[in-house]
């Protein structure tokens, strides 16, 4: 996994992100990840990119979100290694509104030798709307 940087102004202050990840930081996101007082949170702020015709968050930039929402969560388990997602599911709850703070939270339900195992739970101004889990893979970086 490529090392995460630390955001130094706006918003998302103090929290942390991946800008080598071109997908998750330039096109679907940015989305940003810590860990505060109750565990592993990533979050964004739902912006007219992130919008489908309907006026909600297009469920494709949640499930994207949910895929970055694995790494985040996992991310100590698997700190200074590269992995890919090889199994994802959702169920889609709802679906919030543009600027609406958008926040996942999980837990690692295993974490072996080759495979992660998480889930979790995205909530849009504090509405479930996202309801995840997959599994992460180690791999070399290519």
């Amino acid at each position: 996994m490529v090392p995460a940087n630390r955001v130094e102004s706006g918003e998302f202050e103090g929290w942390y992100t991946w800008p080598e990840e071109p997908f998750e930081y330039e096109s679907a996101g940015p989305f940003y990840f810590r860990v505060d007082e109750q565990g592993p949170v990533a979050a964004f702020r739902a912006e007219r990119k992130h919008m489908n015709a309907g006026g909600s968050v297009h469920g494709g930039c949640l499930m994207a979100f949910a895929d970055f929402s694995l790494f985040a969560i996992a991310h100590e388990q698997i700190e200074g290694e590269y992995g890919v997602t090889v199994a994802f599911t959702s169920e889609f709850l709802s679906g919030p509104a543009e600027g609406a703070y958008i926040e996942a939270r999980g837990e690692v339900l295993r974490s072996g030798k080759n495979l992660t195992f998480v889930r979790g739970i995205i909530t849009g101004d504090g509405k479930p709307s996202l309801n995840f889990s997959g599994t992460i893979m180690r791999r070399p970086k290519r």
